[in-house]
């Protein structure tokens, strides 16, 4: 018999170099320890691939309430501006941001809980973000299916996000119940030099859709700002187009929501980034956080990778370099589509909390 060639040996029984004494095996949930869903996803950290990223972004966010949650003292709480919106409310301020597919999705109603119940202290979104959850309280959204024919919908009168439907006739209600406050709105910025940004107008309107299934009803009831830096880019700004033409005169100030968001996070005793989606959404937050040297806790979930330089598939560690998140902090970016993921993320963190607290 002829001899084990040593070259092939030695490639192939390459000897290793010991690992670090207490690095954390892999391991998966064993279903035969029945159907335990807290556990199950305990388990995700020690996984690997995107369930640990999913792990790690509920052990982060967990870090982000447990700072949260630690009374102010009273010297911290007086530290704030004459906005009340800007007044220190939590030892981490957090800063959650969407994109407005989120909102036409199912996900609306995990939004509307984390504000429905003061979990987050400001949003940042689209205006897709803000027009899609005022328009689903006047006319629904349907499923449908990715396959659709574009070409059959239009049509129909039919637009398609994804594989869900929406009647343009509910752009026609949207119009109807919005023309008569932008009226409002001009008539009180020509009687009582009423200022209106972006964030003041959506708590106005979320002042008026009296329905409590609306994410800014909630946010206007608990004072979250909603900023919202290109609030022209949707349907609201269709309508505002149109009404520049049949009441004209109503101005828009961006600045002093730029001020305030800014300012919310220079003020934080610790902030927290919770940011769904990329785009102007992500860096918009990111972008105050610089002002305060980077934040504490941060946690990006979305699809987009970092290879073509954009903003919205750039990495934690990209944000680090611009003094956006702190560079002792311990980021974590999940590659998923956020419908998949942020449901169980906030089951295991914001929801499981506020159900312990009430038992």
């Amino acid at each position: 018999m002829s001899q084990e060639p040593e070259i092939a040996k030695d490639a192939v029984l390459k000897k290793s170099e010991a690992i670090a004494e207490g690095t954390p095996q892999v391991k998966g949930y064993d279903f035969n320890d029945g159907i335990d869903y807290s556990k199950l996803f305990e388990s995700y950290v020690n996984t690997g691939f995107q369930a640990t990223n999913l792990g790690l972004a509920i052990k982060e966010i967990n870090k982000m309430l447990d700072c949260r949650s630690q009374p102010l003292t009273e010297e911290e709480q007086d530290i704030h501006e004459t906005d009340e919106f800007i007044k220190r409310k939590h030892k981490c301020t957090i800063f959650l941001g969407y994109t407005s597919n989120l909102v036409s999705s199912g996900m609306r109603e995990t939004l509307r809980y984390l504000v429905e119940h003061s979990m987050v202290d400001c949003i940042v979104a689209t205006a897709g973000g803000v027009e899609e959850d005022f328009i689903k309280c006047l006319a629904p959204t349907y499923m449908g299916s990715f396959e659709l024919s574009g070409r059959d919908l239009r049509d129909r009168g039919i637009n398609r996000i994804g594989n869900l439907l929406v009647p343009n006739d509910n752009y026609c209600k949207f119009e109807d119940w919005l023309m008569p406050l932008l009226d409002e709105m001009l008539d009180e910025q020509k009687t009582k030099g009423t200022v209106w940004s972006p964030s003041r107008i959506i708590h106005r309107l979320g002042e008026r859709i009296n329905d409590s299934s609306s994410i800014y009803y909630w946010a206007a009831k608990n004072k979250i700002p909603v900023f919202c830096p290109a609030l022209t880019d949707g349907s609201l700004g269709d309508m505002m187009y149109f009404h520049s033409f049949r009441n004209p005169g109503l101005v828009v100030d961006i600045l002093s929501d730029l001020r305030r968001l800014n300012t919310m996070a220079v003020k934080a005793k610790n902030s927290g980034m919770i940011i769904i989606g990329g785009g102007v959404i992500k860096h918009h937050i990111c972008n105050a956080n610089l002002m305060r040297n980077g934040a504490d806790y941060s946690v990006f979930i979305n699809t987009a990778s970092e290879f073509d330089g954009s903003d919205s598939g750039a990495r934690p560690d990209e944000a680090i370099s611009w003094g956006k998140i702190r560079k002792d902090a311990s980021p974590v970016k999940v590659y998923a589509e956020a419908s998949l993921v942020f449901p169980i993320i906030v089951a295991e963190t914001f929801a499981k909390r506020k159900f312990n607290t009430n038992k």
